[in-house]
């Protein structure tokens, strides 16, 4: 058995002295229960509308300035109801009323302030992050590191790029294997899925201020076209390709 221990008010009514800690326990942790319950609940940001979606354009299979806008004659527009379809994401961010290191590398998310990044940092789990800045007086070698950004590859794992400054192009295949353009400006927060054929480059302006972010451990490694078998790709195809023949 055990004991319950009981005492007289002035009043003769009884109370438990236990009581009084489980009021200060519960009073402790109520708001740290109900600001994770609110957490758990809480409606991720949604993405843009149209009308703030990067102009985007089918582009010639072969170019002579990879930095060149690059559109077919008569230009062949893209809509952002086809990016999405390709499992693009896209966010329109203040990046004008926040400041960011010209490079850091790590640089934690968690020091954001941004309250509109900060949500989307927790809904998507995203834990690590680097800021660059790709201009000839920030990245040694920079002629030959943009020509290398511009070979065609995939990813296993979601690219992330928050825009801080600068524009730039992504370029990445539609289900036909065509190339889409993206115009990407500062302000623009966008994700790429994993395995999809994708590539970047500046534009003419030579310079682009990026967040890129991660879900734990950076991923750096680029996997090269052709790579058809790679486990990645094959994910990409089943989710986009082939579901979209199949409606």
């Amino acid at each position: 058995g055990y004991f319950t221990f009981v005492f007289l008010t002035p009043n003769n009514e009884l109370t438990n002295p236990f009581s009084r800690i489980q009021l200060s326990i519960r009073s402790k942790y109520k708001s740290k229960i109900t600001k994770s319950v609110s957490n758990m609940t809480s409606t991720p940001v949604p993405q843009a509308p149209d009308s703030e979606w990067p102009e985007a354009w089918i582009m010639p299979d072969e170019v002579e300035d990879q930095k060149d806008m690059n559109k077919l004659n008569p230009n062949v527009p893209v809509t952002a109801n086809q990016m999405r379809e390709l499992g693009i994401a896209f966010w329109k961010m203040d990046a004008d009323s926040y400041t960011y290191p010209v490079k850091a590398i790590p640089w934690d998310p968690r020091d954001a302030t941004d309250p509109k990044l900060m949500q989307i940092r927790d809904d998507r789990g995203y834990s690590y992050a680097d800021i660059i800045t790709v201009h000839p007086d920030h990245l040694p070698g920079y002629e030959e590191k943009v020509k290398s950004f511009f070979e065609e590859h995939i990813h296993d794992a979601e690219e992330i790029r928050y825009i801080l400054g600068g524009s730039g192009f992504f370029d990445v295949r539609n289900k036909e294997d065509k190339w889409i353009r993206v115009h990407i400006r500062k302000g623009d927060l966008m994700t790429l899925p994993e395995g999809i054929y994708h590539r970047f480059t500046v534009d003419k302006d030579d310079m682009i201020h990026a967040m890129r972010l991660f879900i734990g451990q950076p991923v750096w490694t680029p996997f090269n076209r052709p790579c058809e078998d790679h486990p990645s790709r094959k994910k990409f195809v089943h989710m986009y390709i082939d579901e979209k023949k199949e409606d």
